[in-house]
């Protein structure tokens, strides 16, 4: 095992997703330069958040044409793990690698602050540890984190269990006031079909430190060591 994490001019949340990564592997984490096109033996790839290339034209729009983006496909392809949050999950809807988009939040504002999500998939390499809680607290900060898909995608996605997070209450009640951007269904993340691409808003290595007061965000991250390890 060993990860990589996508460095876009404008990503910066690329450091967070290192100093975890690395505390959960006790290993060295690949940095990947978006004109790349080596993925340097990584087996994860991670697509940080952030405002790769400045978010022109629309959310991950360009960063989805960066050379190192054909390699992620072709990884993808092949079963490899990759996993988008915040702008990388935009990215990674933007290149095809998972179904629908982001669209701009509801109220048209950026919204930063700590939401609840429910996991209702946790058959899945991020996902396999977060049955402890009814809910896990995690930080969103976005403006287009809508996540829209027409309804017979919605349906797929239902069926296929294919919806891994919902934006939830305290007590882990999907309900329309927990929805803090007008996600259709209160989508939050989700899988494609093989489970090997996932793509997620919220952000959990913003929530995986005793130093943030917040370790809900820690298990997303030690589920794909102990898949491996299994």
């Amino acid at each position: 095992m060993k990860f990589g994490v996508i460095i876009f001019p404008g990503s910066n949340c690329d450091n967070d997703l290192i100093n975890v990564l690395q505390k959960v592997s006790g290993g060295t984490v690949e940095q990947l330069w978006h004109k790349d096109t080596d993925l340097k033996g990584c087996t994860h790839i991670f697509v940080p958040g952030g405002f790769s290339y400045g978010d022109y034209l629309r959310s991950g729009a360009i960063a989805k044409l960066s050379p190192v983006m054909d390699s992620v496909s072709t990884h993808a392809a092949n079963g490899g793990f990759v996993m988008g949050i915040c702008n990388g999950f935009q990215i990674l809807c933007e290149s095809g690698l998972l179904p629908g988009a982001l669209l701009r939040n509801e109220k048209q504002k950026f919204i930063c602050k700590n939401v609840h999500l429910k996991c209702e998939n946790t058959n899945t390499s991020i996902s396999s540890k977060l049955t402890d809680k009814p809910c896990y607290q995690i930080p969103i900060a976005h403006a287009e984190g809508r996540y829209y898909a027409d309804e017979a995608t919605i349906a797929t996605l239902n069926a296929n269990g294919q919806i891994i997070f919902r934006y939830a209450d305290e007590n882990g009640m999907v309900n329309a006031d927990s929805n803090p951007n007008g996600s259709t269904d209160n989508i939050a993340g989700i899988a494609n079909e093989g489970f090997n691409v996932f793509g997620m808003m919220p952000h959990p290595e913003r929530a995986a430190s005793d130093v943030l007061r917040n370790t809900d965000g820690l298990a997303f991250f030690t589920a794909l060591l102990e898949k491996e390890l299994a």
